[in-house]
């Protein structure tokens, strides 16, 4: 099968094209035909290697995180799936990444039937996403009425998380351009703030949650706008012990982890916020709750572009190039 690859992690190569052997089919996995797949600021980080701390891979590494397409064949113990199926996915750390491919195999539990109201490429565009603001609503586990400020609102994850805070009452601030003031402000945003020419720690007080997509210095800039025990979740930066514990990391990494987010958690004790980081885990179970939202017209997919499949290095150069509202696709077949 075709697919897009790298041998190592570098920041200037692009990703080669190239043959791959179809993967191996296990007793619980479904093969599925990919039609589509999602580009993510994760995919950039993967290529440069700023995860391998966290996430350790194999080259040649297929690149893509989450994706669409129709089941091909399943293994001898699946139940949940048949040939012939339209499904989306975002595969767990075991099953490794890979939907810059023709195919994918993971297990049946990862995967759901894609939204019956949506196309392959809208429905590619929703799992890591989805999955990532689920998630750290569910954490956050706030109330109707109390008020989230998420950064980057005109981002794949902010396109998401805003229309996902508005179904559970939540009032929403958010920081983008001026030209994308009308997109966010029609997803539900209730307050906008030019990052340009603004600054959200002046404007933004008594919030409850901040979901931080941004760098360090935004992240602890973002405490002040917390009130006495908000929270805030960071989904780029930095891993905290209690992340490394879960994910299992050894002693090394787990001292590595603590020495580097130390910063960060004085300044949280400093302005009494609970800080946390969440790299999302897959859930085919949570896809089907995020499917019945999206096919009762409660959230929508927005993408920015769709590119074929082999222009998928133009596509994640446009990733990377910070300029994309909502999300980047590749169409596979």
């Amino acid at each position: 099968m075709k697919a897009f690859f790298i041998t190592k992690y570098d920041k200037k190569t692009p990703l080669i094209c190239g043959e791959i052997p179809l993967p191996i089919l296990g007793e619980n996995d479904v093969l599925i035909e990919m039609k589509a797949a999602s580009l993510n600021p994760i995919d950039i980080k993967v290529k440069h290697g700023d995860m391998k701390i966290i996430l350790s891979y194999k080259f040649p590494l297929i690149l893509g995180n989450d994706g669409a397409g129709i089941v091909s064949k399943i293994g001898s113990k699946v139940t949940l799936f048949q040939p012939g199926d339209e499904v989306y996915f975002r595969p767990d750390k075991s099953s490794g990444i890979g939907t810059l491919a023709e195919f994918f195999a993971l297990n049946e539990n990862d995967v759901a039937l894609k939204p019956k109201n949506l196309t392959m490429e809208e429905a590619a565009s929703i799992p890591l996403v989805g999955l990532t603001c689920w998630q750290i609503f569910k954490r956050a586990n706030l109330q109707k009425g109390q008020k989230v400020f998420i950064q980057a609102g005109s981002g794949g994850i902010g396109t998401f998380a805003i229309q996902l805070a508005k179904y559970l009452g939540l009032t929403v601030a958010t920081t983008a351009s001026t030209k994308n003031f009308e997109m966010l402000k029609n997803l539900g945003a209730d307050i906008l703030i030019d990052y340009k020419t603004q600054k959200f720690e002046d404007i933004l007080k008594d919030y409850d949650l901040v979901l931080n997509t941004q760098d360090e210095e935004t992240l602890i800039k973002s405490m002040s706008v917390l009130k006495p025990g908000g929270k805030i979740i960071s989904i780029s930066v930095t891993p905290d012990p209690q992340f490394a514990k879960e994910w299992g990391m050894n002693w090394i990494m787990r001292m590595g982890v603590k020495f580097m987010s130390a910063k960060v958690r004085r300044q949280a004790k400093k302005h009494q916020v609970d800080y946390s980081f969440l790299l999302m885990d897959s859930s085919g179970s949570q896809l089907e709750e995020i499917a019945r939202l999206i096919e009762a017209d409660l959230i929508k997919p927005v993408i920015d572009k769709i590119f074929p499949f082999e222009k998928t290095n133009e596509a994640l150069a446009y990733l990377e190039s910070g300029h994309a509202k909502g999300k980047v696709i590749v169409k596979v077949n």
